[in-house]
């Protein structure tokens, strides 16, 4: 089975072509381009600009992962195309042109959501999917604890109440004046802090499975009000503020485990690639005697590679593609 991949949620313009054989996924080709520069100077993400760079970007990319790959459009057995979350616009250009492309090609197109797609991103590093599968999925805007119980059968035991992770990771960054997006810039100012020199919150971690960031949001902004703001307290805040994020991601994990016990515990989403992270939840996993698997980092941030997994997932379980769909911006999982 060969499968084309498009991604257009967010910030990110990504084709991929996988192919499925016996149950192994082989990535033949894939491309993402990186909106990162167009939105740094505005500390965030801006639709409309998402949106056009998508459109400009998606036709090059698609041509260049099927020329890498060898393949034809009419050889392709379906294209897999991120239905959503996401913002609108930007997934009307990944939709509108997977559609335009599955009807001249004469090829099924299926929709993904954004967030399974993250889920079966370890499939992608080679590794078998055993049920039930406890995620902890971490990305700019989604923090959740989810159990899949088989493809396109997903239960949340948690999620964030208001900010996500990812959200706060971005505050900070802003804060200390580090620009768009914070998570990278956060974890390499970290390796030379000092954690504790700022007593910043851990909001709900220990009180059920949900969680909340604003509080942290608050306090980081309070506690650089309040510090001499010299370079040595950047470093220590921002590694003040990964630990706090840290500990309350691994204790609110670990605390799952007390309601399901999975075959398998996985880390997914951009946050998932941060390095304190991966460490914490390897060494709790150990504790608890559980499997943890962690996809490469190239594939915790948004790639096509990972919608096309989930499309061959979904077709490999018998999955029909709907009749009748449409780009869905606020897409439930479960």
């Amino acid at each position: 089975m060969i499968v084309l991949g498009v991604e257009t949620s967010c910030d990110e313009t990504a084709a991929a072509i996988v192919a499925e054989h016996e149950g192994k996924l082989r990535v033949l080709a894939e491309r993402v381009a990186s909106q990162v520069e167009l939105h740094a100077r505005f500390g965030g993400v801006v639709p409309e600009i998402a949106s056009r760079a998508h459109l400009e970007a998606l036709p090059h990319l698609v041509k260049a992962v099927l020329d890498e790959a060898g393949i034809g459009g009419s050889e392709l057995d379906e294209i897999a195309v991120t239905q959503g979350p996401g913002l609108v616009g930007a997934l009307l250009v990944g939709t509108s042109f997977a559609r335009a492309f599955g009807a001249a090609a004469r090829v099924p197109v299926r929709p993904v959501h954004h967030l399974e797609a993250h889920l079966f991103a370890p499939l992608l590093a080679g590794k078998a999917i055993r049920y039930p599968m406890l995620t902890l999925l971490v990305s700019g805007g989604h923090t959740m604890l989810v159990v899949t119980h088989a493809p396109g059968e997903h239960e949340v035991l948690g999620q964030t109440l208001d900010d996500a992770a990812g959200e706060c990771l971005d505050k900070a960054a802003r804060v200390l004046g580090l620009g768009y997006p914070g998570g990278p810039a956060i974890a390499r100012l970290a390796k030379e802090g000092d954690p504790a020199r700022f007593a910043l919150p851990r909001p709900m971690r220990d009180k059920g499975l949900d969680f909340s960031f604003s509080g942290l949001k608050t306090a980081i902004v309070h506690a650089w009000a309040a510090s001499a703001k010299d370079e040595q307290a950047k470093k220590d805040l921002a590694a003040a503020v990964e630990a706090a994020l840290v500990d309350v991601l691994v204790a609110k994990t670990m605390r799952a485990l007390e309601v399901v016990r999975p075959a398998m515990l996985v880390a997914a989403g951009g946050v998932a690639a941060n390095e304190r992270l991966r460490r914490a939840l390897a060494e709790a996993a150990q504790a608890k005697g559980v499997s943890l698997v962690l996809p490469p980092l190239r594939y915790c941030t948004d790639n096509a590679a990972m919608v096309a997994a989930a499309g061959i997932v979904r077709a490999r379980a018998g999955l029909a593609i709907p009749a009748d769909w449409d780009a869905a911006p606020r897409l439930a999982l479960a």
